[in-house]
């Protein structure tokens, strides 16, 4: 099916934002959805995983997705979105089927790392067909309603793993995106246009090399700075390599006679809010989901179905503000918005840190209700800007600036307020720990999941008595984590304000190009 000029109604063009929705839920749950399986894969009777392994096959997932994302965006621009589309699906799907069948951690974890490349070709795809395939005065609707998916995926994920792993065997929780991914699959080869760049341009190979090794690099040294220590050499190197490497792409980008990222994009305020915003909103959100989890497992002793359930708050809330932004930016213009999006973010953080072991869910479901509002009401006019700023005809480009944002963001978020949350709960045990043998403490100290393992094995008084230290330790780790999570979305918010102050003047207007060309 052809694509249409920008400027004419689809017919179809609602159906296919929900094809594209599908997609995107399928790739973003796929994070959250592995971390409620990972007790199961450590288990003797499945594949045994070590607590390093646990941890690379949630990470090489997120390490391939988010260094790829702007070569697969500028792949996109240049071949046809569909196409990159359709091909990120296939490997995805195949790749989730590998999982499914791995009979080891390596063979999962290689699985993992090649479906993170089918949701690197997915994901800007997405926003840029929905960009192009939407007429101006629909897009920003159309755009609230793809960032609402975006962020309920990470929500919906959990509720999603918990219910197969409650019901099937631990292979299900990748088996269900093969199933998902045929469906998209052939739904996206009957209804999804296509479009490229009408001017053909050429790709930059060395710009992609030095973006795909420098945003890998960071990623690895965010990934492994929580378990290695922030000052370990190699956390070091990789951190002292990423931004040589990503320091260079920028020089190049900036001589390049067809760069892969416009950088003089970011001389438009709006663009670089966008980008800031995203980046922190992720920040947040997801270093939320790494605590919440644990809380709800962990502290109240839940099952990872009523985990997930308890998540449920804040997707709907987000489903639901997220496509009517527009309208409250309509009305109230986009810095009030954006900016008291990030205030009720952060004044839902403060309220979750202060649930406790024995605080009511009622506590918790009012607080991420307020997140989610927060998160539908900043998020989707961000990424409306950021759209603004780019020519549909490098929609692809724009899409994987905005995606890439989101997932460092959302990596230095679990890894930053992680290692701020281990920190205060090992010192929260120290007491606790000075009493027990040297091996039995490095395990508690882990975490509050290894310390409650202790505790029942222990048994008695002793390991009643270790299970509430753990538990009461978690519970003011995360209380201070939260926190800090609310202190970075009021800086946002401060941000925002600031940034967007008066009008942008004529000089930092959108580049213009032609319209991106059909394909049929």
């Amino acid at each position: 099916m052809p694509a249409v000029p920008t400027d004419e109604a689809d017919p179809r063009r609602w159906l296919v934002l929900g094809v594209l929705c599908v997609n995107l839920v399928l790739i973003v749950a796929a994070v959250s959805s592995a971390n409620v399986a990972l007790p199961t894969l450590a288990r003797p009777d499945t594949i045994n995983a070590s607590q390093t392994g646990l941890q690379w096959i949630v990470d090489a997932y997120a390490l391939v997705f988010a260094g790829l994302l702007l070569p697969a965006g500028a792949l996109g621009d240049r071949f046809g979105r569909k196409g990159a589309l359709q091909a990120g699906l296939a490997i995805f799907a195949l790749a989730s089927l590998a999982a499914a069948l791995s009979g080891g951690t390596g063979q999962l974890i290689t699985a993992r790392a090649v479906a993170g490349i089918g949701a690197a070709l997915i994901m800007p795809t997405t926003l840029s067909i929905l960009s192009n395939v939407f007429p101006p005065h629909e897009r920003a609707k159309a755009i609230g309603i793809w960032a609402g998916f975006a962020g309920a995926g990470g929500a919906l994920g959990p509720l999603i793993g918990g219910f197969l792993l409650t019901h099937f065997w631990w292979g299900s929780v990748f088996l269900i995106n093969v199933i998902i991914g045929g469906i998209a699959l052939v739904a996206g080869g009957l209804v999804v246009p296509t479009s490229r760049d009408p001017e053909r341009s050429p790709l930059d190979p060395v710009g992609s090399a030095l973006s795909m090794l420098g945003f890998g690099g960071l990623l690895f040294a965010v990934i492994e700075a929580p378990e290695r220590g922030w000052t370990d050499p190699l956390v070091i190197a990789a951190f002292a390599a990423a931004l040589g490497l990503l320091g260079g792409f920028v020089r190049w980008e900036h001589v390049s006679r067809a760069p892969m990222l416009d950088l003089a994009l970011f001389r438009i305020r709006r663009f670089a809010t966008g980008t800031l915003t995203i980046t922190l909103a992720f920040f947040s959100m997801f270093g939320m989901f790494f605590v919440l989890t644990q809380y709800f497992q962990y502290v109240r002793g839940d099952s990872a179905l009523v985990a997930g359930v308890s998540q449920i708050p804040n997707a709907l809330a987000m489903l639901f503000w997220a496509p009517r932004s527009q309208r409250v930016v309509g009305r109230f213009g986009p810095r009030p918005t954006v900016a008291g999006g990030l205030l009720l973010h952060a004044a839902g953080f403060l309220l979750l840190s202060f649930s406790t072991q024995d605080t009511p869910y009622l506590l918790s479901g009012l607080a991420l209700v307020v997140i989610g509002t927060g998160s539908g009401l900043a998020m989707a006019p961000t990424t409306s800007m950021i759209m603004a700023a780019v020519p549909m005809s490098r929609a692809g480009m724009g899409s994987a600036v905005n995606d890439t944002a989101r997932e460092v963001g959302g990596a230095a978020g679990i890894a930053v307020l992680g290692s701020i949350l281990a920190t205060r709960y090992r010192a929260g045990l120290a007491d606790l720990v000075d009493r027990l043998p040297g091996p039995v403490a490095e395990v508690v100290e882990r975490g509050v999941g290894q310390a409650l393992q202790v505790a029942d094995s222990t048994g008695g008084p002793s390991g009643a008595a270790l299970a509430q230290g753990a538990r009461d330790a978690f519970v003011d780790a995360m209380a201070m984590t939260l926190r800090v999570g609310s202190l970075t979305a009021l800086v946002a918010s401060a941000a925002v304000f600031w940034l967007l102050r008066s009008p942008a003047p004529a000089a930092e207007e959108a580049p213009t190009a032609p319209a991106a060309a059909p394909v049929d």
